[in-house]
Order: structure tokens, then C-alpha cells, then sequence
């Protein structure tokens, strides 16, 4: 890449991931120091605060080092950094035919690709912890990846993925425990209005002080309600906001089953009732 190339929407886009992690400029710069000395004092790493806000403003495009570093920094993927300037690599497989070469040659698998397949240990149902509503990130960040195969319809690079706990049925049948969710971070207030039906109505995705949840949410000042399908007979939970919950955003998508794969009949015919009160899903 070069320097030079100017990158305005790019540059919008980084300014945002690093205010959602919370870093000043001078903050990524001392962090992008740690990066360069591990990296044998390579300062192809490093990334002064001035330089950062010239790429913010969109002035010029970074090299593939200092991309390294702040998708380090900023706990993002490469590939994801990546794609703020146009360059999406899980489309490299599918654009091979745009480059013929004149001798017979191996071309490799797509799934060869990283970021696009990924081997999960087999203590996976062990260790990570089915039962609840979680984002997928903070579910698999052990191993930093994810089950991609199972996100195939997910727009993993403009997106958060959340995953439905097993014990979750707030908004069942519409949303059924084990699903995942696609979440669009920029959707992050309650949007108030007369739905037609409930397939018109917001759903959200909500961190909570003890867990996470999805659902309907109606804000009252500073009381938000997380409202369940009526299905699913749960109970409506009122929490204060934004002290006990925030709004993460909102729901775009969902991938789910809608039988069980090993064809036993009637497992999710009757949801339990939620008692008031009871756990977060």
C-alpha cells in the first residue's frame, strides 16, 4: 500500500474503532512502541499520535506494518482492518479467474484462506459456555476465532455476532435458542414507533451488568424494558439505563435451525416458563 493514497471513509472508520476502545492517539502510540520492539525494534510497527491523526483525516493510506499493528491494538481482525480500505481477502479465492497464467498449475482450496475456516478443540462444549446469551467474539476469544462455517450468511467485516444461549427463549419461536445473530453496532438506540407486527419491531442486542440479552426494548427515560415475545411467557425486565444495561445495537440477521438435526421430536415444542425475577438468558 501507499502512503500517499488519500482515505477519508477509511480513516473515519479507524478514528471509530479507536474511540470504541476507549485510546487516545498518544495511548495507541505508546502501545504501537511495545509492538515494534517485540518486533525486533522493527519501527515499521510504530505509530506516532501525529501520524495516526493524518490518517483519521484521511490523508493518506497505512502500510501493511502499522494496519498490523492497530488491528493489534485496537483487538480487531487484520482482515477486517483490511477491508476499511478496500481490500476484502476472503474474496481472493473468487477473484483468481481475474489472472490466467499460461502453464498448468495447482490452485489452492478456498478454504486455505485465513479467517475462513478454523479447528476448534474438542472440549469446545466443555469449556465454552453454551447455555447463555453471549457475543461469539467473547465465546471463542480463547482460541481467537470463531466457527465461520456456521456464519457463512453473516456480514462478519461491518458486523458483531451474537449467539442465542441454549436456555434463552425470550423472543422464541421468532428467535430459537442456539441461534446467532448478526448485530449492527451503529443501530444502538431504542427506535421508538408503531410496529405493525412483530416482525416489523426492533430487536436489539443488550449487554448487562451480569450476562447479555436479546429482545424487543422500550426506553422510558431511564428505565429500559426488555420486552419477550408473548410465546415465549416470559417476563418483561426493567433495568436502569444506561447504569445496568447498554444497548450493543441492533439486530440485522439470524442464522438458526428450525428442527433438530438429529430428528428427536418435540425438544423445543414447550419453552419453560420464566419466572419473574429469574436469571438473565
Amino acid at each position: 500500500m501507499l502512503e500517499s493514497t488519500p482515505s477519508p471513509e477509511a480513516g473515519k472508520r479507524l478514528r471509530a474503532k479507536r474511540l470504541r476502545a476507549r485510546l487516545s492517539t498518544r495511548a495507541v502510540q505508546k502501545l504501537s512502541q511495545q509492538i515494534a520492539q517485540e518486533k525486533d525494534n522493527n519501527q515499521d510497527y510504530y505509530i506516532s499520535h501525529g501520524w495516526l491523526t493524518e490518517v483519521e483525516n484521511g490523508r493518506f493510506t497505512p502500510s501493511i506494518y502499522k494496519l498490523y499493528s492497530l488491528s493489534l491494538i485496537y483487538k480487531c481482525s487484520y482482515l477486517k482492518i483490511m477491508g476499511f480500505f478496500g481490500i476484502n481477502v476472503l474474496d481472493a479465492a473468487r477473484e483468481q479467474r481475474l489472472v490466467s497464467l499460461p502453464h498448468t498449475h495447482l490452485i489452492g482450496s478456498n478454504l486455505e484462506l485465513p479467517g475462513q475456516t478454523i479447528m476448534l478443540p474438542v472440549e469446545l462444549r466443555r469449556n465454552v459456555e453454551l447455555a447463555k446469551t453471549n457475543l461469539v467474539s467473547r465465546m471463542f476469544e480463547t482460541w481467537g476465532g470463531i466457527p465461520i462455517a456456521l456464519l457463512q450468511q453473516m456480514d462478519l467485516r461491518e458486523c458483531l455476532c451474537g449467539y442465542i444461549g441454549l436456555e434463552d427463549y425470550t423472543l422464541y419461536p421468532l428467535i430459537r435458542p442456539g441461534s446467532f445473530v448478526e448485530i449492527d453496532e451503529r443501530q444502538n438506540r431504542v427506535k421508538p414507533g408503531n410496529w405493525q407486527n412483530e416482525f416489523d419491531r426492533p430487536i436489539y442486542f443488550v449487554e448487562l451488568r451480569n450476562g447479555y440479552a436479546c429482545s424487543w426494548c422500550e426506553l422510558d427515560g431511564n428505565q429500559l424494558m426488555l420486552v419477550p415475545c408473548p410465546q415465549s411467557r416470559g417476563q418483561i425486565r426493567q433495568l436502569r439505563y444506561p447504569t445496568e444495561a447498554d444497548i450493543i445495537g441492533r439486530v440485522t440477521a439470524v442464522t438458526m435451525r428450525i428442527a433438530d438435526v438429529r430428528g428427536s421430536q418435540g425438544r423445543e415444542a414447550s419453552p419453560p416458563r420464566t419466572k419473574p425475577g429469574g436469571k438473565d438468558g
